[in-house]
């Protein structure tokens, strides 16, 4: 008999993967369109090994994908239901304390 949170953990790994502001902000950055880690790093303000590292983690938990052309390397959303779940966060977030009747 499994336990009843085995259940939830494929969902508490994404929220993991999401629990940084900048991997957020990457991915918000990538629902536009695929870019490469010196597009993103000039975006973001962030530092092209940190953007490196953040995209090594969304690859990992599955939510990005990357297309290699020559040399360069394109990075793009490989699941859109991400980008949803990131906008429905912020804004949730932007909407303040919630407020009881």
């Amino acid at each position: 008999m499994s336990d009843v949170n085995d259940d939830y953990e494929p969902a508490a790994e994404l929220f993991k993967a999401l629990s940084s502001s900048s991997r957020l902000a990457l991915l918000t950055l990538l629902a536009s369109a695929p870019q490469t880690v010196t597009e993103l790093a000039a975006a973001s303000g962030l530092s092209q090994p940190l953007v490196s590292q953040h995209l090594k983690t969304l690859r990992t938990a599955g939510l990005v994908s990357v297309e290699r052309i020559g040399r360069e390397a394109r990075y793009d959303v490989a699941d859109r239901h991400v980008t949803h779940i990131v906008e429905d966060a912020m804004a949730h977030a932007l909407e303040g304390p919630a407020h009881t009747v």
